[in-house]
């Protein structure tokens, strides 16, 4: 990974009645969305999903605002956005907006590469 890319790791929460159904959905992408993704910037994008419906999100990027901006712009999105709405708790957002970052506090990486090791 470049000096450019940034890793981006977020939080969401699926109900507890929806986990099998956000499970579901995501085992089959729209094919109209993946190359949404893809086009607009999304790298090495993985979602984690825990039985108690905890979400964590993990994807690389050159340009988060890009990338969003991107996203928002893409019909696709827009109507993904509204067929996951429902499994989420406490969002009157759509998914994609109501991420919550986890800031990177270690890469094993990045501090080989400080201490010459």
């Amino acid at each position: 990974m470049g000096d450019t890319m940034q890793r981006v790791c977020f939080q969401l929460q699926v109900r507890p009645d929806h986990i099998d159904a956000y499970r579901e959905a995501h085992a089959r992408v729209w094919p109209d969305m993946l190359i949404a993704l893809r086009e607009t910037g999304w790298h090495n994008y993985s979602i984690f999903l825990r039985e108690d419906g905890l979400v964590i999100g993990y994807f690389e990027t050159e340009d988060l605002d890009a990338n969003l901006a991107g996203m928002a712009a893409r019909e696709v999105n827009a109507r993904w956005q509204s067929a996951m709405a429902d499994h989420f708790e406490h969002t009157d957002v759509p998914a994609d907006q109501a991420f919550r970052y986890i800031p990177q506090v270690f890469n094993l990486d990045a501090q080989l590469l400080a201490a010459q090791l």
